[in-house]
């Protein structure tokens, strides 16, 4: 069985692996502040080009978007999430336990609009509520959509109208800017959102995440709360050593853009043959609709969500591509579903 369930079922890239046991048996510091964390650090702003932006690592997205956002926040304020972000639907209530609300907005397409979050505004008037404070976004969202830097402009314009923060899970970020219908660059993110973060658990990495804080208001003592929250870890090097090997080069990019390569071969391949899918995805996330009939047919052969039920016949799946997938397993995968389609469709 071949699992397309996520992107982060395999281990991590060998050059990686190499690296950490090339490095095993040298002595560092602790807790970042071992040279291949601040050469890390340094490789990443000159590759935003960047000097006044704080980068701390961290081991996994929802650690990191809990540490930020209660950091980021005073006790009475809250965040605004389309209804499908991870904060929402997948950290098992995890920004509620720090404290604060999240204010949950229906979207078509995952994404937050400036008319959205001026309407949360308007429904939250005086202190007897919360205070929408930050706009959490994801990019590329949980449903496989990317932001667009028109729409960050818009977004980032409102926000720093209306004193918000823009915060961006990056989980997938690479995928997003290594997209086909990308025109976002890594540079052009401190300028757009007050805090983001550059996935590596799920492009190519054993663990880690680099948070990125642009906005000087909030990078004050967030050491103390990395701390706290048990994220400030012993042996950081593991996380600087693998960030140091994804960005020496182009391998964070050449990663996401092999996984993008094998999504959109499988979207284009199955739309050939009268597929539907939920969402328009232009990243390493595919939402094909099938019957009932089909998926339980390539639940026997493959490992995938079901992601939602679109009619009584009918659910959508989620496939997902990473940088270890093979080409021949999403060939055979193709190949497959156009068999089984193509009999169901003489069937009927």
């Amino acid at each position: 069985m071949y699992s397309f369930k996520n992107d982060y079922s395999e281990g991590a890239h060998p050059r990686i692996l190499e690296a950490l046991i090339q490095t095993n048996t040298e002595q560092v510091e602790g807790y970042g502040e071992d040279r291949f964390t601040k050469n890390a650090i340094q490789l990443l702003k000159k590759k935003m080009g960047r000097d006044d932006v704080d980068i701390h690592l961290l081991s996994g997205g929802t650690q990191t978007n809990l540490t930020a956002i209660s950091a980021f926040l005073r006790p009475h304020e809250a965040v605004i999430s389309a209804s499908t972000g991870h904060v929402q639907t997948h950290e098992t209530g995890a920004i509620e336990a720090t404290g604060h609300k999240i204010i949950s907005v229906e979207t078509v397409d995952g994404k937050l609009k400036p008319a959205q979050l001026k309407e949360v505004i308007k429904a939250h008037t005086d202190e007897h509520m919360v205070k929408p404070k930050l706009v959490y976004i994801s990019n590329s969202t949980e449903i496989g959509t990317i932001y667009s830097k028109k729409e960050l402009v818009q977004l980032n314009a409102f926000c720093h109208q209306n004193q918000l923060i823009l915060f961006m899970d990056g989980a997938r970020l690479g995928s997003a800017l290594c997209s086909t219908e990308n025109d976002l660059r890594l540079s052009d993110l401190p300028e757009l959102v007050d805090a983001f973060y550059i996935g590596g658990t799920k492009n190519g990495a054993l663990l880690g995440e680099a948070l990125v804080i642009c906005r000087d208001p909030l990078k004050a003592d967030f050491r103390f709360h990395m701390k706290q929250k048990g994220a400030l870890l012993a042996k950081g090097r593991l996380l600087g050593i693998q960030f140091l090997e994804l960005f020496r080069d182009d391998l964070f990019f050449e990663l996401a853009t092999h996984s993008n390569r094998l999504a959109r071969k499988l979207s284009m391949e199955l739309a050939k043959c009268g597929v539907q899918f939920l969402t328009n995805s232009p990243s390493n996330q595919v939402f094909p609709i099938l019957t009932v009939d089909v998926i339980h047919q390539l639940q026997a052969k493959y490992d995938f969500h079901v992601w939602d039920k679109v009619d009584a016949r009918h659910s959508a799946i989620r496939l997902v591509t990473s940088w270890a997938t093979p080409e021949n397993a999403v060939n055979e995968l193709i190949e497959d579903i156009k068999r089984l389609v193509t009999t169901k469709q003489n069937e009927s």
